[in-house]
């Protein structure tokens, strides 16, 4: 006889956490109402590379920012993964070796891999007449997916510092502005964004964007993510 595959020694599922970063209250409050589906689009007579190198190195800057108002809070003891709600991301070195980290390890990664790349002249050139790497637009990409994993983990894990640090404009203008800008360009997959659609969804409705690639929210919650 087939055993059945209901709930597991008749214990009931744990109830799924409230995420506080999506009461109302909280998802209305913004820095500016501008709108961000006007600001993201590539603007006549410029090159979408130059675009693109500008906007994800300004990225960079205001995510590390924004990450560094709450960097105390996040420690190895508290985060002892980088999770965002249930799931986890797995650093991968240069040689492709996997490597499980704490939330503030898998940051330092990100942020110190990036700082790498935006600062190197044969990858983000800045002199006239240089020319941008085949690979550019990929390492963009790679790029803006560890920079929406920073976001992300900071919505999960630490809305509530950010709440008490009255940061929570500047995170939601931030996150609205760096979904745009991606969808915009097709720099993520939208599978990987999936966890975030709820918030996304609120976030960018007025900003003249629905969400993209819905699928199937608990199956991807499931889903370890690896880079």
């Amino acid at each position: 006889c087939r055993k059945s595959k209901g709930k597991p020694n008749g214990k009931k599922p744990a109830p799924e956490e409230k995420k506080l970063y999506l009461e109302p209250e909280y998802t209305k409050s913004r820095i500016t109402d501008f709108e961000f589906k006007e600001l993201v689009m590539l603007p006549r007579e410029i090159d979408l590379n130059e675009w693109l190198a500008s906007n994800t190195t300004t990225f960079f800057h205001h995510i590390n920012l924004q990450y560094s108002t709450i960097s105390e809070f996040c420690t190895g003891e508290s985060c002892q993964t980088m999770a965002v709600c249930n799931t986890q991301y797995y650093w991968y070195d240069e040689r492709g070796k996997k490597i499980k980290c704490t939330a503030p390890q898998y940051v330092d990664f990100v942020m110190s891999s990036v700082q790498k790349l935006v600062t190197d002249e044969d990858v983000f050139p800045t002199k006239y007449g240089k020319e941008f790497p085949n690979s550019f637009e990929s390492l963009v990409k790679k790029i803006c997916k560890y920079l929406f994993h920073v976001l992300a983990h900071i919505y999960s894990s630490h809305f509530k510092e950010t709440l008490a640090l009255e940061l929570h404009g500047h995170l939601n203008t931030l996150y609205t502005h760096f979904i745009l800008f991606i969808r915009e360009f097709n720099l993520v997959d939208p599978k990987e964004t999936t966890i975030m659609d709820d918030l996304t969804e609120v976030l960018c409705s007025s900003s003249g964007s629905s969400s993209n690639g819905s699928g199937n929210s608990a199956g991807a919650q499931n889903h370890v993510k690896e880079r």
